[in-house]
């Protein structure tokens, strides 16, 4: 019996040598031979694949690279598809005669430019890609001496590209590993294509790799090396401990909870020991800001801290999970992720109703995750939407619907709406591609943009697959709905209304129509609205004539549209479907999937950690794979499992020890940055840190109100201001996104000068920090404990806000010069002198300092808690009485030392 099993070995190792197309059954450990050795002797050497090997080894030797001949333009008059994914294009550039040579001579192979130029025997201004006489020539030459065939229709379908070792943990740097490749096709023939491999790693720090797959550790850390070969992109794990703490040295950590368990796992292979968990304070101010937007106020902390019951810091996740906060917060991310910008919703009616329209679509979001509707289920609210809500509603209803929602008295609500349109209506997706692009990023996660023109760098796209992908979304039109005829419609009604108005110029008559529409909307009757609707199929082929026809009308039409087809999956008929979005949403649904619950979880992880389990949050790719993918798996398919409950999966997060967690670093996890051992300090979203400026600055009794009241918080209907939808000079300076591209990088938390200069001496930080007797700032309460206001206290105290704000945009002004480097000797003089003689004014007005009628300490803890979450140690509260002492108004040294905490990083950021 061992005698057979020995013979069946070498037969079929005898067969991987013989014959590079014929099926095999061997196991991936069975010897395969490798490209040098096929190839080295030529008299023996394999007949080789154009697919297979001629492709992959042009690719790998950076010919179909974006820097030369795989670059838009391609070089030289020579262009081939980006790392060599269009075959028969590719098979045609390099066959085809050229006039300062043949670049395939099958009459004398060694004569083909395609040698000349990569050996540089031929000038090449790439310089010599590959040594005349290697097997890399060889396996050129052999091709072409056999007639330079094209064989993609013979080596059938690419199915898995397989990397051995599967994970590579080093003892030292400098160590070596080789790597193996093998390629899996569907007919079952396995194959060695270590060195037709393409190979990069993600970070060099760590270690790299050679062009023939042997990876050096360059250093301790983890990263990934990628491996690409055909439409085959596979990354394999790599790591060196980062100390000593590995094996029986690693101490004994308990996990409390299965994301615990799965982080430990891996910080156990890398040598990182998790910090301790944080303070309740610490704890507190976090959560608060992550889960709801939210500074805790004064009284929140005491109580939290008092508070010694062993599941407060469970109770306290759930009792923020209900707040209104949460769900304006979480409604304000998911516009985010779905493009909800005002200045994109223009042309929905005969007048713009765009602002309106943005804050109707923040309100049906919110709604829902108010109520903890399934994300599936809210998802689908949004991408199987259309104008009308049900197949039997008119036109005349639709529109007298659209009104109800914008109507003067008791609008309708739009949370009332099973579905939520206005995604589909913004002007920058008005093209199928368009949609494409946007779709793939706010419901996937997953960047396609490169695949719109050629082959995804960095996976498995091709710019076939972008094009069946965008299939799907062809039918989806908005305007006039072509599907139906009836005697009310959106051009009879908009045609009635021009008329009505009488007027013959076109200025004039538009402005006219607007009122009209406006007065139509605002009694809520029906309104010319446009409308979203599927467009019908039609499976008739066209006649050439017609064809033609259409052709003249539109140079670029195509007649040949693409079979839709899901992203990884199978082609759609869409004539089974009445929406062609419907099978998306079913492939989405699917647990299978590979990127819809795990571009939410992913989102929702990078919120609480600064960054994602992938990172970029939003560029889910093979190559970018996640830094604990057992750790993605479970979130994932949990959250699947719940019935895509959202709350389930900011709870089985918010409740590790891996989220509580102190950001405090120890000797093991000091640079650890991305394998969540501590948490890293992040600066506070925009809206987050506009609303703590306002919580911290308002006095005790309108702390409370503001904290609830949405309706004035940042991170809540703030749609944006103004006709163009763009946000504040605050929260824009703060790296509010735009919505404008599909990309999550357009909400940043880089530190600027700008945002330097607000919280030191912006106009409207100072309104909100300095108060007045009119206002409900904390400074004008002190002031009032501190003795009431007279008239002329009044007036005084106006003329001294007056003289403090003349002084901060002095300052401001001079800084500005000064950080721009163009300020003239003379206009600085002269600034210095303004600023002289307005704190002259301030001091003369100031008068004699009062005693303060307060408590020092108290309001010291106060100004802690409000801006911290925490009581000052014991030198912060001895500094901050120094410098109360030294003012010579009592008020004026509390607001000093609360702008003093303003300004503080610790404020401005999340620990």
């Amino acid at each position: 019996m061992q005698k057979a099993n020995r013979l069946s070995l070498w037969l079929l190792t005898c067969l991987a040598s013989i014959s590079l197309i014929a099926p095999l059954t061997a196991a991936p450990s069975v010897k395969q031979p490798s490209a040098s050795e096929r190839w080295t002797n030529l008299e023996k050497a394999d007949s080789p694949s154009f697919r297979r090997h001629v492709v992959p080894l042009m690719s790998r030797s950076g010919c179909s690279g974006r820097e030369c001949h795989g670059s838009f333009s391609g070089q030289g008059g020579f262009q081939l598809s980006l790392f060599g994914y269009d075959f028969e294009k590719d098979h045609k550039e390099i066959t085809d005669d050229q006039e300062d040579g043949v670049r395939v001579d099958k009459k004398d192979p060694t004569q083909s430019l395609i040698l000349l130029k990569a050996t540089n025997e031929e000038h090449h201004k790439g310089k010599e890609r590959i040594k005349k006489g290697s097997w890399e020539y060889n396996l050129i030459l052999k091709w072409i001496s056999e007639g330079a065939k094209i064989d993609v229709a013979e080596t059938g379908e690419f199915e898995r590209l397989e990397v051995l070792p599967k994970e590579i943990v080093f003892k030292k740097t400098d160590e070596t590993v080789q790597l193996r490749v093998l390629a899996h096709w569907k007919d079952g023939t396995v194959e060695d294509v270590t060195q037709i491999t393409r190979f990069r790693t993600n970070d060099d720090t760590v270690s790299n790799v050679s062009d023939t797959g042997e990876v050096k550790c360059t250093g301790p850390g983890d990263t990934h090396i990628v491996a690409f070969y055909d439409n085959g992109v596979h990354p394999i794990p790599v790591m060196l401990p980062v100390s000593d703490k590995v094996g029986p040295k690693y101490p004994k950590i308990v996990t409390n909870t299965k994301v615990d368990e799965l982080v430990l796992d891996k910080l156990r292979k890398v040598g990182i020991v998790p910090s301790d968990k944080a303070s309740d304070t610490e704890f507190l101010r976090r959560v608060s800001l992550d889960v709801t937007g939210t500074l805790p106020t004064p009284s929140e902390v005491r109580e939290f801290v008092a508070d010694k019951s062993a599941d407060k810091r469970a109770k306290k996740i759930d009792e923020l999970l209900n707040r209104p906060a949460y769900a304006a917060w979480w409604a304000t991310q998911m516009c985010d992720w779905t493009g909800n910008n005002a200045a994109q919703l223009r042309g929905a009616g005969e007048k713009d109703f765009n602002t309106e329209l943005s804050r109707l679509w923040y309100d049906w979001i919110e709604a829902r995750i108010a109520k903890n509707e399934p994300y599936d289920k809210l998802v689908a609210g949004i991408v199987l939407a259309t104008g009308r809500t049900s197949p039997d509603q008119s036109y005349l209803d639709y529109a007298k619907e659209m009104s109800s929602y914008l109507t003067k008295n008791h609008p309708a609500d739009i949370a009332d709406r099973p579905n939520m349109p206005f995604f589909w209506l913004r002007q920058n997706v008005r093209k199928p591609q368009e949609k494409a692009l946007a779709f793939a990023h706010s419901f996937l996660g997953v960047r396609i943009e490169c695949a719109e023109c050629h082959k995804h760098p960095f996976d498995q796209w091709t710019k076939n697959d972008f094009q069946q992908f965008q299939a799907f979304f062809e039918p989806i039109s908005y305007g006039a709905n072509s599907n139906v005829k009836e005697t009310v419609s959106y051009k009879s009604m908009a045609e009635k209304l021009r008329e009505e108005t009488g007027e013959t110029d076109k200025k004039k008559q538009k402005k006219a129509v607007e009122a009209a529409f406006e007065k139509l909307v605002r009694a809520g009757e029906p309104a010319p609205w446009q409308e979203l609707f599927v467009k019908r199929i039609s499976t008739r082929k066209l006649s050439d004539k017609e064809i033609a026809k259409l052709k003249q009308k539109n140079p670029n039409y195509n007649s040949r549209v693409a079979t839709p087809k899901i992203l990884g999956g199978e082609e759609v008929s869409l004539t089974d479907y009445p929406d062609p979005r419907a099978p998306l949403m079913d492939w989405m649904r699917d647990p299978q999937n590979a990127y819809f619950a795990r571009s939410y979880v992913n989102r929702v992880w990078a919120n609480y950690f600064g960054r994602g389990i992938v990172e970029p949050a939003d560029d889910m790719n093979l190559a970018n794979p996640p830094v604990n993918k057992e750790l993605m798996d479970y979130l994932a398919e949990g959250f699947v499992a719940k019935g895509f409950d959202m709350k389930w999966l900011h709870r089985e997060i918010l409740n590790s020890d891996t989220y509580q967690r102190t950001w405090k670093p120890n000797d093991t996890n000091r640079l650890d940055e991305k394998n969540f051992s501590h948490m890293v300090l992040r600066r506070l979203p925009a809206e987050v840190a506009m609303d703590a400026i306002a919580l911290a600055t308002t006095s005790s009794q309108q702390q409370s109100i503001f904290a609830g009241d949405i309706e004035k918080r940042a991170i809540g209907p703030n749609v944006g201001s103004g006709r163009k939808g763009q946000s504040g000079y605050a929260l824009t300076t703060f790296g509010k996104p735009a919505r404008l591209t599909n990309c999550d990088c357009e909400r940043t938390s880089d530190p600027t000068l700008l945002q330097t200069l607000f919280t030191r001496n912006d106009p409207e930080l100072l309104t909100k920090l300095e108060g007045s007797s009119k206002d409900n700032a904390w400074i004008t309460e002190l002031r009032r404990m501190n003795g009431s206001f007279s008239a002329e206290e009044k007036k005084a105290d106006g003329e001294l806000r007056k003289a403090r704000a003349t002084r901060q945009n002095l300052k401001k002004r001079k800084e500005m010069a000064l950080a721009k480097g163009n300020a003239k000797p003379e206009e600085l003089k002269k600034v210095d002198e303004l600023i002289a003689a307005t704190e002259a004014k301030e001091k003369e007005l100031t008068g004699t300092p009062k005693a303060p009628a307060f408590n020092q300490e108290e309001v010291i803890q106060e100004i802690y808690l409000r801006t911290v979450s925490r009581f000052p140690t014991a030198d912060e509260m001895a500094k901050a009485k120094e410098d109360l002492a030294s003012a010579k108004d009592p008020v004026d040294g509390v607001r000093d030392v609360l702008w003093a905490m303003l300004n503080a990083r610790e404020f401005l950021v999340n620990h």
